[in-house]
């Protein structure tokens, strides 16, 4: 096996022009190989990646500052984030989960601090230094029997939090929001999504790019795989064709695929599928760029479809139409789900939930599904740089499903989705 120094010159020589070893002209092999296999939509393919911009620490001090502002409105002392997207979000911290205490908390006023397992502390460190918490932040560090409840509790107290609220980031695990409870009795917890959503919800002119980005390469990876699509083909060899195609676009990603009957269950089945002539094939998923998700659905037919898919795909684009139309500052997220709701009705898929079995959206943005949510009973009004999944559906048990799914931004006067809406079943992504 060579060795790092031997590995680093061969890389160094191969920049050069210079004959390299052996063990470096093997993997070019390997990979030439790799996409000489590869269907010739999909191996023309270039990578998008030198379009990502990732986001900035001086962004991330943003986020962190308008935390702040949140949190004196609603009254709040500090924040806890744990290992998840919050964490990133604001500190560009990526930990994972497990038994042991990792916390960063932002107060409202005075320094963030973090509380670390000790031997952890250099790895943590290296995160801290390269993000906006550098320079700024302290780290408290226990031992394997010691408290790290103790440690958050001291840790707000030298703020001068001793009493009031400490928000509690939704996706803490409940073990450990108890155990600051113990630690510090005088502390009121409570929910951290008014901040945290209040931040994430809206979307700025970046965050927007970098979806926009992902929706088409998303879309980029379905054409390929459907212009690659052969009948006999299984459920598992169409999605690691979409699979493959997005890693050709520079990123990673993928998609659910349902054959048949089994489009008709929104979330699919294990069942195995094959593809065969005349079968519907629904399709769900995406990919991340610079940390923000594309989710997009697209329903297309091997052959030729019935007259019955085609009735029903008609019906399919006209909800997913009225939802976009519908959606606007100020108008309540209810709203949406209720005009794409009643094309389907009125077109005799109804009532309510017994063929559009889901909401028409869910909001988007570092993670697939986020709030808001596009939803019967929510009355919350949206507002420009609110990002959403427009995904009406028409389910028939048994026989097939129908899914279109873009992602939407609401405007400043009304919405628009980032990728062209799917024209028919025959010609899914418009090139006929």
């Amino acid at each position: 096996m060579p060795t790092r120094r031997q590995f680093l010159g061969a890389s160094s020589l191969a920049i050069a022009g210079v004959a390299t070893t052996p063990l470096v002209a093997q993997g070019r092999r390997r990979e030439d190989q790799a996409q000489g296999d590869l269907p010739p939509a999909i191996a023309a393919l270039t990578s998008q990646e030198s379009r990502m911009r990732p986001i900035t620490t001086e962004e991330r001090l943003g986020r962190i500052g308008r935390a702040r502002e949140l949190m004196g409105r609603v009254g709040m002392d500090a924040l806890m984030l744990m290992g998840g997207t919050s964490l990133r979000y604001y500190t560009d911290i990526s930990w994972g989960g497990g038994e042991r205490t990792f916390a960063v908390l932002i107060p409202r006023e005075g320094s963030p601090f973090l509380v670390c397992p000790a031997f952890e502390r250099d790895r943590a460190m290296e995160q801290v230094a390269a993000g906006p918490l550098k320079g700024d932040a302290t780290i408290m560090t226990w031992e394997e029997d010691q408290s790290p409840y103790e440690l958050i509790a001291e840790g707000l107290r030298t703020r001068g939090v001793v009493t009031g609220q400490v928000g509690i980031e939704e996706s803490v695990r409940w073990v450990f929001s108890d155990g600051v409870a113990a630690a510090a009795p005088a502390l009121t917890l409570t929910s951290g999504t008014p901040v945290t959503a209040g931040c994430r919800m809206i979307k700025d002119a970046h965050e927007l790019e970098l979806m926009r980005l992902a929706s088409e390469v998303t879309l980029a990876a379905y054409e390929a795989a459907w212009k690659s699509l052969k009948e006999g083909m299984t459920q598992g060899d169409f999605g690691r064709l979409v699979s493959q195609a997005h890693s050709r676009l520079g990123f990673s990603g993928g998609a659910s695929v349902q054959v048949g009957e089994y489009s008709a269950l929104p979330h699919g089945s294990r069942t195995p599928q094959v593809i065969r002539e005349g079968t519907i094939l629904l399709i769900d998923g995406g990919c991340s760029v610079g940390g923000y998700a594309s989710d997009l659905s697209r329903t297309f037919v091997l052959g030729k479809p019935t007259d019955k898919m085609k009735h029903v795909f008609d019906i399919e684009h006209r909800a997913q139409t009225a939802a976009l139309r519908a959606a606007r500052p100020g108008v309540e997220c209810q709203a949406v789900d209720a005009a794409a709701r009643k094309v389907i009705e009125d077109a005799g898929f109804g009532p309510g939930y017994k063929y559009f079995t889901h909401r028409v959206g869910h909001g988007m943005g570092m993670d697939g599904h986020e709030w808001p949510y596009l939803v019967k009973g929510n009355t919350l009004p949206l507002a420009p740089g609110m990002t959403f999944s427009d995904e009406p559906g028409i389910y028939i048990p048994g026989e097939f499903g129908v899914r279109l799914e873009d992602d939407m931004v609401i405007t400043e006067g009304g919405a628009e989705l980032f990728t062209p809406q799917s024209p028919s079943l025959e010609d899914p992504f418009g090139r006929g």
